[in-house]
């Protein structure tokens, strides 16, 4: 009897973990990494979209985000996409131009007029193009994000182009952003955003560029004096899906991946322009002096590279301003 009663449990608990791998083998995970904060507008948008998500597949579908580079570097990142190893990732666009080069039109200097231009290229024709780019490399490029317009971070101010000669600047690994800041006088020092704060701690760097949120979330405070809002770029974030992973979905999910994420890049863009105003406020009292300044200098100084930097679509170039007219 004893024996049939263990026969009979041995069985019962065979049936639950089957059925628990069963369930566990109907659920799909997403690994969903970022390099911001978690007070950084994308991680916000990445927390929308994984409820959206939620919603849209009765949770069948789950979507674990690490923020702050836990899953590594952004460049590591996009590759970890083509490997398979990281399924999702929101990045900004230095990285992406070794992999799509001519992703590196939209960050020219000075090119966009202002918010609902950018939202009106990015959001047409011209951004679907883009992102179509990054499929043979294996990545599926669902949306744009904003990591906001990008402005001078300076332990000296900053009010003409006279100011940055030599100053050591770091810049993302980006080739226009670099051909931008040589033609302003300023000596570009390509660095990975992890060593950014000590290495301005250290003064071995004297000055950055990045949105406000990324100024604020970072607490560059502690280590910069001034920000000079230059607004000499816009910089998108880019939300992307790994192809290996993406082609084992079943199609009810890649919709519902499709329709969260063109859902959630509105309320992400809300984010990060209340993020902005609200933080720029806080960095001033945090003991920064935040200046504007007249940028038709830094415009004209700038205004060749769109013809000397490599990839750039002229046809596309014609486009984006135009959509600004």
């Amino acid at each position: 009897m004893k024996r049939t009663l263990s026969l009979l449990s041995g069985l019962l608990l065979s049936a639950l973990a089957g059925a628990g791998i069963a369930q566990a083998a109907d659920e799909i995970v997403i690994r969903a990494g970022h390099g911001t904060q978690t007070a950084h507008p994308s991680h916000l948008g990445l927390v929308k979209f994984q409820e959206l998500v939620a919603a849209k597949t009765n949770g069948k579908v789950k979507v674990q985000i690490y923020p702050d580079r836990q899953l590594g570097e952004e460049r590591e990142m996009v590759e970890g996409l083509q490997l398979g190893s990281v399924d999702m990732a929101v990045i900004s666009t230095g990285p992406l131009l070794a992999f799509a080069p001519q992703i590196g039109v939209i960050d020219l200097p000075f090119l966009f007029k202002d918010s609902a231009h950018v939202y009106k290229v990015l959001d047409g024709e011209v951004g679907k193009s883009l992102l179509a780019k990054l499929e043979p490399k294996g990545i599926v490029g669902l949306a744009w994000w904003e990591n906001g317009w990008r402005h001078l971070t300076t332990n000296k101010p900053v009010a003409s182009p006279d100011d940055l000669k030599g100053m050591k600047l770091r810049t993302m690994q980006n080739p226009v952003h670099i051909a931008a800041f040589k033609e302003l006088g300023a000596s570009p020092i390509p660095m990975a955003w992890g060593e950014v704060f000590t290495s301005l701690g250290q003064k071995v760097i004297d000055a950055q560029e990045n949105p406000i949120t990324i100024i604020y979330t970072n607490s560059l405070w502690e280590v910069q004096k001034n920000v000079t809002l230059t607004g000499h770029v816009y910089g998108p974030h880019v939300v992307m899906f790994s192809k290996m992973k993406w082609d084992t979905l079943p199609a009810d999910a890649k919709t519902a991946i499709q329709q969260a994420a063109a859902e959630s890049t509105t309320y992400q863009r809300e984010q990060s322009a209340r993020l902005e105003a609200e933080q720029m406020e806080k960095l001033r009292a945090h003991g920064m002096t935040v200046s504007k300044v007249d940028t038709t200098a830094f415009r004209n100084a700038t205004a060749k590279v769109a013809e000397t930097a490599k990839n750039i679509d002229p046809a596309m170039l014609a486009a984006i301003r135009d959509a600004g007219k």
